[in-house]
């Protein structure tokens, strides 16, 4: 994929425009809950056009439904981004949208176990979506923006892809990944006027995170309270984020022109290194 020459600014528009989510079209994928659902909603609220990509589609139906009478508006398609066909399929049903911001949210928690008691089958599960998701969603919609000399990319990762997380080893390689696809492909387009960052958000409020201290509970003998306070006390403001908090960060950073090639931990200051 060759880099075109980047478009000059028009001398009537400014170079750091107000507004950089109104008007625009975005795919979110994961898009049927969680994370997901709420960066959706949050951009189709600042007047995006969000298609909203998930394996669910009773679940997509959801959102769009949670979505109507926002500025933007939600189109629904069903996908898996693991999967190489429905990957094609889907950029052939989108063919008629010019997809300007690509989320890849998509991601499965994996297995929670010690290294050697993981399947192969389980490891493979969890990098067929974290990261292939990843590599096949940018192949398939990279080159309309590479085109056109302009697009926004934000890859979800983890602070935990930086840290220790005991029995997660998938989970956290599989995060850390994502970080290198990150920095590494900014610098291949972003000569072309494309920026590709990455956001690592902390632990979420949500069923992941209770199931997770379920299961650690259950492994320590601990409450699920204690084992959820010796969690959150890591983090400089004692909480977990919430899914509206993450969604904010990715509107944010869709207005920072500037910034590309960049990893930004959203953590509620839990220490990621």
């Amino acid at each position: 994929m060759t880099a075109p020459d980047r478009p000059a600014i028009p001398a009537d528009r400014p170079a750091f425009p107000g507004d950089r989510v109104a008007g625009r079209t975005a795919v979110v994928t994961g898009a049927g809950n969680g994370l997901g659902r709420a960066i959706t909603l949050a951009l189709v609220a600042r007047g995006a056009r969000v298609v909203a990509v998930g394996r669910n589609r009773e679940r997509l139906d959801a959102v769009a439904a949670d979505a109507d009478g926002l500025a933007g508006g939600v189109r629904v398609a069903a996908a898996d981004v693991s999967d190489p066909a429905s990957v094609a399929a889907l950029t052939g049903d989108l063919a008629d949208e010019t997809v300007e911001i690509l989320v890849n949210n998509a991601g499965i928690p994996g297995p929670v176990a010690a290294l050697v008691d993981i399947a192969p089958d389980e490891w493979d599960e969890v990098f067929a979506t974290n990261v292939r998701g990843i590599y096949l969603m940018c192949r398939a919609f990279l080159p309309g923006m590479v085109e056109r000399g302009a697009g926004d990319v934000i890859n979800l990762a983890s602070v935990s892809g930086k840290r220790p997380l005991t029995r997660r080893t998938p989970y956290t390689a599989s995060k850390m990944a994502v970080i290198g696809l990150t920095t590494t492909l900014a610098y291949e387009v972003g000569p072309a006027g494309v920026s590709v960052n990455c956001l690592s958000p902390g632990p979420v409020q949500g069923p992941r995170m209770t199931r997770n201290f379920t299961l650690e509970a259950e492994r320590t003998g601990k409450t699920y309270a204690e084992a959820e306070e010796a969690f959150v006390s890591r983090a400089a403001l004692h909480r977990m984020l919430t899914a509206e908090e993450v969604a904010a960060a990715v509107v944010a950073m869709l207005h920072m022109p500037g910034l590309c090639a960049a990893d930004i931990d959203l953590s509620a200051g839990m220490v990621a290194r």
